[in-house]
């Protein structure tokens, strides 16, 4: 079981910072998109929604892999915190200001 639980926690890890990639990547692109709509609460509801559904599911198939389910867990949750890392990193920031607010992002015309 130990020479097989290795390459179960790379690939749990793996899974978790794509569940992180695609739940930080959707989050920016719906600050970006949602700032920019006329109904800023569909969008954020309807994306946490849809985000928090797709790594639940994400997390929840993880657990059908035959090794002990919480280390399997917990590498995926270090993956996924490794792509929260590299997402507020790397990722721009959306907007340093809301869309036609005229502010220079610090509050003054």
């Amino acid at each position: 079981m130990s020479d097989i639980l290795s390459p179960l926690l790379a690939l749990a890890a793996v899974a978790g910072v794509l569940l992180g990639a695609v739940f930080f990547g959707g989050l920016w692109w719906t600050v970006r998109r949602g700032l920019a709509s006329p109904y800023h609460g569909l969008w954020f509801i309807g994306s946490m929604l849809l985000r928090t559904g797709i790594v639940a599911t994400g997390f929840y198939s993880l657990l059908a892999l035959p090794a002990d389910s919480w280390k399997i867990l917990l590498a995926a949750l270090l993956g996924f915190l490794l792509a929260r890392g590299a997402a507020t990193r790397f990722l721009p920031a959306p907007f340093s200001s809301p869309l036609g607010s005229g502010l220079d992002g610090k509050g003054k015309p």
